[in-house]
């Protein structure tokens, strides 16, 4: 019987996964972004900004297979004395920033990318501004180094172009 609970649960997940194939997110609409991506296509970019953290630019240790799990609900039942309790919580937490910064940087190169394709620069400088000075992983800081030089150019170029 169990496992035919568990296999309904699975279904309803998977829906709810395909569901999200068509849901646009929610700051690209309101900035009346065409043709903007879904939640779907920002978890798939998620889980692949994953893979790129190895033992070389991931000093922290963020792990990467399991940068979503939140140690929140650990109980006295568990077997967990409140000191353990209480670090694993701050580890938690330390991780939980670090996955921040793949959705900050995700979200800035996103508004990025738009900018490049309606070939308007600066046009959602909102999302670059509140995010700057905010990542604190050594590996995510180079790569928004290297995204704010790319955009950097790309306003040249679009401004020696006559455009913008």
């Amino acid at each position: 019987m169990a496992l035919v609970h568990d296999q309904t649960k699975i279904l309803e997940f998977l829906e709810l996964v395909g569901r999200l194939k068509h849901v646009k997110r929610t700051g690209w609409v309101i900035c009346d972004i065409d043709d903007c991506e879904s939640i779907a296509g920002h978890m798939y970019r998620m889980g692949m900004m994953t893979f790129l953290l190895t033992d070389e630019n991931n000093p922290t240790k963020l792990d990467r297979f399991r940068c979503l799990q939140i140690v929140g609900d650990l109980t006295p039942h568990c077997g967990v004395s409140p000191e353990d309790k209480h670090r694993q919580e701050d580890e938690a937490m330390q991780k939980i920033a670090e996955l921040t910064d793949l959705d900050r940087y995700d979200m800035i190169m996103q508004a990025f990318e738009y900018e490049k394709r309606e070939n308007k620069p600066k046009k959602l400088q909102e999302f670059f501004t509140a995010t700057q000075g905010k990542f604190n992983h050594p590996y995510i800081q180079d790569l928004v180094k290297e995204l704010y030089r790319q955009r950097e150019e790309f306003e040249k170029k679009t401004l020696a172009n006559g455009h913008a």
